[in-house]
């Protein structure tokens, strides 16, 4: 697949997935001309860099995280940076549902309790 048929298919511009390959996320083949050819599997790991980043990852955490196909294949370092994200999305999900619950108690006290 080229890289403009990985963009089509994944949403994904062809500038962030020359991101993606100089972050070390993408490892696509070279053909005689330089042109790069991604493997079918690329959609799924594009997607999952596309996930990660959105959820506030950054790519030097992501190239650490390659999907690993067995618990005996996780490294000690990919067990810190999994670790470190979790408790940073905790935070994160706390501190939302701590604002989402302040703002309900003044939609309560402006329109009187909700019964939803």
């Amino acid at each position: 697949m080229r890289i403009g048929e990985l963009a089509e298919t994944t949403g994904a511009t062809v500038r962030a997935l020359r991101y993606y390959e100089e972050q070390g996320l993408l490892h696509p083949e070279r053909t005689a001309s330089g042109q790069r050819v991604y493997p079918a599997d690329a959609v799924e790991q594009v997607r999952w860099i596309r996930l990660m980043l959105a959820n506030g990852l950054p790519s030097r955490a992501i190239v650490k995280l390659r999907r690993c196909r067995s618990a005996d294949e996780v490294t000690p370092e990919q067990q810190s940076v999994i670790r470190e994200e979790y408790a940073r999305v905790e935070a994160e999900f706390r501190a939302a549902a701590a604002t989402k619950a302040r703002f309900e108690a003044m939609l309560d006290f402006i329109e009187g309790p909700r019964t939803d």
